[in-house]
């Protein structure tokens, strides 16, 4: 491996960020521990690291959220003190975060523009001028098929993350900060952000590239460096240094395999734990038929908008159905709430796409998120058994390696892979026979990727059932013994065994 020249003996002048000796605390953690960061201009640059190696707090250093307790920051060689935001975009920095910043209850065209609207008398918005001005972004910006006028609550995840992006590349920065921008992205949103790469880079911008991706690191970036534990363990050219070698600096040690091996349960049950038959849900599902079995981990394969998360939803009694009928253990069940499924004798656990807002209440402490589902488990004549609560909260945490102090810190306090494993210990914590896990990987890094894998593998070889949608074709070709492709919301095919290859996924999803 081979450390960039940049490192150690780039002129000044030739560098867009430099951060040296960065110290960031909060409390008795310490997110940033002297870590030092430099991207040349012009440069397309990852930084990598596990959830929690201070990569997002670097982030918000340099968007002007947070200062640093020591340390010195150059942008475009002067030296900053930021202050708030407005000192970054200054600066010449804007920020696309993966924890979006958007207001739901606010319009694309108010979101897009916010503090930035074209003002007339005393300081009043001209709002014809800034929905039009909004329009001319969205169009320049491939996005003319969403309305100005449209509610960010009425939008998918992935169309606010595209917006979250288009906000900061409207304010036409010098250095542009990208955390995790393609978590929430389809193949076709990923090559959309390509584009606006290439289109930005020619024109000079600078970019900072968090993901854990290692196939867009090497598709966008010239550079990349790694952080661990807070600390800068190495920057390299990216083509000097292997996936193997990034992923041993990432976690501090090599890692056998990336995918854990299929092994199934030693005696399968005849009986479907979940079927579902024919049914629609809402215009998004038609006529589906799904047949999940103990034992094993099913895929779900589609496109942005087929119609997969309302699926879920049904599945989990988070939404009706219009039509056809769900089996619970071979018997027919009406579930109009998350409830039923508990009264049905079986407890389905969902991991949803938003952890943010549908999987975590982030101002209360880990431990009462996790606890909160099966409460009644620790309660008698009224009263909580907070010892025995407490011992299996905490049992849960230690199985996700999460840091015990989740059991009484907000989970907003914790980074966004941390918070997944939170929501996914709640899960453990009911004992569920079944896991819905929609996208449970979103923007989290290849150690913990890995932890979620083998946890799902193990719980399908003592007799769970896991029904798996991901955005990653390899993840699902890896980790499961079936997938079942969706388009439009119908049935378009089943592979498994040795027909179950990237090639023939992506095919159906995109053929179908």
């Amino acid at each position: 491996m081979v450390s960039m020249s940049m490192q150690t003996g780039a002129a000044e002048g030739d560098l867009a960020i430099d951060l040296a000796g960065i110290v960031k605390r909060f409390g008795a953690t310490v997110a940033l521990d002297g870590a030092s960061f430099r991207v040349r201009r012009g440069a397309v640059q990852a930084l990598l690291g596990e959830n929690g190696a201070g990569k997002s707090t670097t982030v918000k250093l340099l968007s002007g959220l947070m200062r640093p307790d020591a340390g010195s920051m150059r942008v475009m060689g002067q030296e900053v003190s930021m202050h708030g935001p407005k000192d970054a975009h200054r600066a010449g920095v804007q920020t696309a975060f993966q924890e979006m910043t958007l207001v739901r209850d606010l319009t694309v065209a108010q979101n897009l523009l916010m503090a930035y609207e074209p003002t007339g008398w005393f300081g009043r918005i001209k709002r014809h001028d800034a929905l039009r001005k909004a329009a001319d972004w969205l169009e320049r910006l491939e996005l003319g098929d969403i309305r100005p006028g449209a509610y960010i609550r009425d939008l998918s995840l992935p169309v606010r993350q595209k917006i979250e992006i288009a906000k900061a590349i409207a304010r036409e920065p010098q250095v542009l900060l990208l955390d995790e921008p393609t978590s929430a992205l389809s193949g076709r949103d990923v090559a959309w952000l390509a584009r606006r790469i290439d289109e930005l880079k020619a024109r000079g911008v600078t970019f900072v590239f968090i993901s854990h991706r290692m196939q867009e690191v090497r598709e966008f970036c010239d550079s990349l460096t790694v952080y661990r534990n807070g600390k800068d363990v190495g920057a390299f050219d990216a083509a000097d240094i292997t996936d193997d070698e990034v992923i041993r600096l990432v976690i501090g040690r090599s890692m056998d395999a990336k995918y854990p091996p299929k092994v199934t349960a030693p005696a399968k049950i005849a009986t479907p734990a979940i079927e579902a038959r024919g049914i629609s849900v809402d215009g998004m599902v038609n006529d589906f038929d799904l047949t999940l079995r103990a034992g094993e981990v099913h895929g779900i394969a589609a496109l942005q908008g087929m119609g997969q998360r309302e699926l879920f939803e049904a599945l989990f009694g988070a939404t009706y159905i219009d039509a056809g009928e769900i089996l619970i253990d071979g018997k027919p069940v009406t579930l109009t709430s998350t409830a039923d499924s508990l009264k049905a004798g079986v407890s389905t656990a969902l991991l949803p796409e938003d952890r943010k807002t549908e999987g975590l209440f982030l101002r209360l402490p880990g431990g009462e998120n996790i606890s909160l589902p099966m409460i009644r488990r620790y309660t008698r004549f009224g009263l909580i058994d907070r010892k025995r609560e407490q011992a299996a909260i905490r049992r849960s945490l230690e199985q996700m390696e999460v840091n015990p102090r989740a059991l009484y810190k907000p989970c907003l306090s914790f980074s966004g892979g941390n918070q997944q494993k939170i929501a996914m210990a709640k899960w453990l914590l009911t004992q569920s026979r079944v896991w819905l896990m929609f996208d449970p990987t979103r923007g989290i890094d290849v150690g913990t990727k890995h932890q979620i894998f083998v946890l799902m593998r193990a719980f399908a070889a003592a007799g769970g059932s896991v029904l798996f949608y991901s955005t990653d074709v390899p993840e699902l070709v890896n980790v499961c013994d079936r997938v079942t492709v969706v388009y439009r919301g119908r049935h378009a095919g089943e592979l498994e065994g040795d027909a179950l290859t990237e090639e023939n996924v992506m095919r159906r999803m995109l053929s179908s």
